[in-house]
């Protein structure tokens, strides 16, 4: 799968999740440097969304609603995750294995966050270094995902691909966009 174009993502059960076009996107990937866009549209008015608020980094923003990417250099078991909240809350973690060894993940510089947003449609950015934690020369496996809070305090998950069962963004078979440098 190309990582230049949006694309859609698609929502673990359609049935209950809200009505909306829900896009994500790698822009580019350069000199270890990765921008990541995710883009919400329709009537926002369904969806919990936090407010812009204070930079920082918190754990467990997968509780609301938040954008996240699943990044592995090819041939590798180890994998890193990193979170973004429309709040401006990130969080990156690195992991040895699938769901293993899970360990904070420090990115310096700190991420760089910014958030638009209309009455029906909003849109995160991240432009991350990560460098020290991804090897530069390998093809990156990616998988693009958001968790969105719905006003009744439900969850829906959506991803690029799911693997049967239960949301797992955390499984393999959803890092399905390849990243070159230069991407």
């Amino acid at each position: 799968m190309s990582a230049i174009l949006p694309h859609a993502l698609s929502a673990s059960d359609p049935a209950t999740a809200p009505p909306l076009i829900v896009e994500a996107q790698a822009v580019r990937r350069t000199r270890g440097r990765l921008e990541l866009a995710w883009n919400l549209a329709g009537d926002l008015t369904r969806l919990r969304i936090p407010a812009s608020g204070p930079f920082e980094r918190r754990d467990e923003l997968w509780r609301a609603t938040c954008f996240e990417a699943f990044i592995q250099a090819e041939a590798a078991a180890g994998y890193i995750e990193i979170n973004v909240a429309p709040s401006r809350a990130w969080a990156a973690y690195a992991f040895n294995d699938r769901r293993q060894g899970m360990r904070r993940l420090e990115l310096d510089p700190e991420p760089v966050l910014t958030r638009v947003d209309t009455a029906s449609r909003l849109e995160m950015r991240a432009i991350l270094d990560l460098s020290p934690a991804l090897p530069a020369k390998l093809a990156w496996r990616v998988g693009l995902t958001a968790v969105l809070e719905t006003g009744n305090g439900g969850i829906s998950y959506w991803a690029l691909a799911h693997p049967p069962g239960k949301p797992d963004f955390h499984a393999p078979e959803g890092f399905v966009l390849t990243l070159t440098e230069s991407s």
